[in-house]
C-alpha cells in the first residue's frame, strides 16, 4: 500500500503561487488515482483536483485555471502548482490515493491520506 507525505505549503500573499507536493512510498503509486483536497476551520474537506491513473484531470470550479495538477510517476510523486491565490484557499492542503480508475473529488472515494501541509493567503 502506498503511504503518502505533503509539503511545500506556507504563507503567502494574495496573488502568489505556490507548488505542493505529495511524495509516495510503497509499491505501484502508478496504478493508483490521486487527488488533493483542502480543510479550512470549522468546514468540510473539499476536493480540488484529481488526477485518474489514466490521466484524466478534474477540479472543483473555485480553482479552475489557477491550480494545475500533475504527477511523476517514475519519483512516485503528485504535484499541485497554485497560483493567483486568494485568501478563500488558506486551508490544510491533503493529498490522497485509491484504487480505482477514475477522477473523483469526494473524499469518500479514498482510503489513503497524507498529514497534510498548511497553506495560508494573507492580503
Amino acid at each position: 500500500q502506498v503511504q503518502l507525505v505533503e509539503s511545500g505549503g506556507g504563507s503567502v500573499q494574495v496573488g502568489g503561487s505556490l507548488r505542493l507536493s505529495c511524495a509516495a512510498s510503497g509499491y505501484a503509486f502508478s496504478m493508483y488515482s490521486v487527488g488533493w483536497f483542502r480543510q479550512a476551520p470549522g468546514k468540510e474537506r473539499e476536493g480540488v483536483a484529481s488526477m485518474s491513473r489514466s490521466g484524466d484531470i478534474g477540479y472543483t470550479d473555485s480553482v479552475k485555471g489557477r491550480f494545475t495538477i500533475s504527477r511523476d510517476n517514475a519519483k512516485k510523486s503528485l504535484f499541485l502548482e497554485m497560483d493567483s491565490l486568494k485568501p478563500e484557499d488558506t486551508a490544510m492542503y491533503y493529498c490522497a490515493a485509491k484504487v480505482s480508475n477514475e477522477v473523483a473529488l469526494s473524499r469518500y472515494e479514498y482510503a489513503i491520506w497524507g498529514q497534510g501541509t498548511q497553506v495560508t493567503v494573507s492580503s
